[in-house]
């Protein structure tokens, strides 16, 4: 039996509003709330330090983290993005390799920015690709670095019946015998979705979705940002929403992303449908592509998390920072969001989305999951809520320490299970920048 104790913070956020002092006891990877006998513990100095849950990234691609600030993608339709990023992914050659390495650098920066889980709705496979082997390639980076992955098999224009068949192996050679698309220790999930009604038919939604009943997967996709609704209306006549409602993706095992364009009417057929949203603001608000009216949608009932989306539109995977960034611009679209509120996007609402209500809380019997967030510095000084103050105050701070099932993966702000500037060196010398 491993034990570990997190000792002295000045606040331990357990969920959304519940907050209490005192420590918090790990046995074997999952919070107790039974008092545990600290001979032997692992021991956490927590003072001066408010305690949260690992942060959980709804929505990334993590292969941008590859193609980050590229010249002329910034400021531009998205229909003018879309086509400028496939040109870079095609001239890079997106194979194995190149996912693996990614995926590494985006995951320990995640990690060093206090998320402990990752959603990679990955939407890239080149005609003839190993598409097993990219994912084992992603898969292998989250197990190394001591992540939690969920990987997305996606699809972008994909021949239905090949991306099907993908899923099919990827399921298989990633969770061989697993029905339920979690493992049995929680550090990696599959689960399936298109990139969108602008990108992909019918006949991919239907064929995915039938891999996803199959193996009791996830569906995610995306929704109502800007080009969707646009091409929705050219091609179909129609709007997202009515045709993922035909389609039979408003279901509550299926998530989406973005949702910045969204009538009141709509908010009521997703609310009823049981879906689950996931706001991305770092991505949408710079790029010029809406802010999701996530105020809304809570208030009709929806369970919202919160990602980054990818480096492409997004040059950061740090969801804290995100956090603030949807809490600023909340009132451009209705009332503001409190903090407490939109620091649980970030961990209980992102997680109830990927149907794991184990993740983002700190409750007994929940994963032991969580980050130290040093508050005691000047950047923190007159800061009233210190809960409040990890999105008011000192815009991209980062933890002091983060444990994941409870294994310290960052200590002192430095990552323990890997060497950052390999990271970093193996990723340039693929891209030959």
């Amino acid at each position: 039996m491993s034990t570990m104790i997190v000792r002295g913070a000045v606040a331990v956020v357990e969920a959304e509003g519940r907050v209490r002092t005192g420590d918090v006891a790990i046995v074997d990877g999952v919070i107790v709330d039974a008092a545990v006998d600290s001979s032997g513990a692992t021991t956490v100095d927590a003072t001066g330090c408010v305690v949260t849950s690992g942060l959980v990234n709804a929505h990334h691609h993590l292969l941008q983290t590859a193609f980050r600030t590229l010249p002329g993608t910034r400021g531009i339709p998205m229909r003018e993005w879309l086509p400028a990023m496939a040109s870079a992914y095609a001239e890079a050659g997106v194979d194995p390799e190149l996912t693996g390495l990614a995926a590494r650098a985006g995951l320990a920066e995640a990690l060093l920015s206090g998320v402990t889980t990752v959603a990679d709705h990955h939407l890239t496979w080149p005609r003839g690709a190993d598409t097993v082997g990219m994912a084992r390639a992603a898969a292998a980076a989250a197990a190394d670095l001591g992540a939690r992955l969920v990987f997305v098999r996606g699809a972008a224009r994909d021949d239905p019946q090949e991306a099907a068949a993908s899923a099919e192996a990827i399921v298989r050679a990633l969770l061989p015998g697993v029905h339920g698309g979690v493992s049995d220790d929680g550090m990696l999930q599959v689960a399936v979705g298109p990139a969108g009604v602008h990108s992909d038919p019918r006949e991919t939604f239907a064929l995915l979705g039938e891999v996803a009943e199959k193996h009791g997967l996830r569906r995610r996709t995306q929704a109502n940002e800007v080009v969707d609704v646009e091409i929705a209306r050219e091609r179909y006549g129609r709007r997202p929403l009515d045709l993922l409602e035909e389609w039979g993706w408003l279901a509550p095992d299926v998530t989406l992303a973005h949702l910045c364009d969204v009538t009141d009417a709509e908010i009521g057929r997703l609310a009823a449908s049981g879906v689950s949203a996931t706001h991305a603001p770092g991505c949408d608000v710079p790029m010029g592509w809406g802010v999701a009216p996530v105020r809304r949608l809570r208030d009709a009932g929806l369970a919202v998390g919160l990602g980054t989306s990818g480096g492409g539109s997004n040059d950061a995977g740090h969801l804290l920072a995100d956090a603030r960034l949807a809490m600023q611009v909340s009132a451009l679209v209705g009332s503001q969001l409190p903090a407490s509120e939109v620091l649980a996007l970030a961990t209980t609402g992102s997680a109830d989305g990927l149907g794991r209500p184990e993740l983002g809380r700190l409750m007994p019997g929940s994963a032991a999951d969580l980050c130290l967030w040093d508050v005691s510095g000047v950047a923190n000084a007159g800061v009233a809520d210190p809960v409040a103050g990890l999105l008011w105050a000192a815009p991209g701070r980062k933890p002091r320490t983060v444990v994941v099932g409870g294994r310290l993966v960052v200590d002192d702000g430095r990552l323990l299970t890997a060497d950052e500037d390999q990271i970093v060196a193996h990723l340039y010398e693929r891209v030959r920048r």
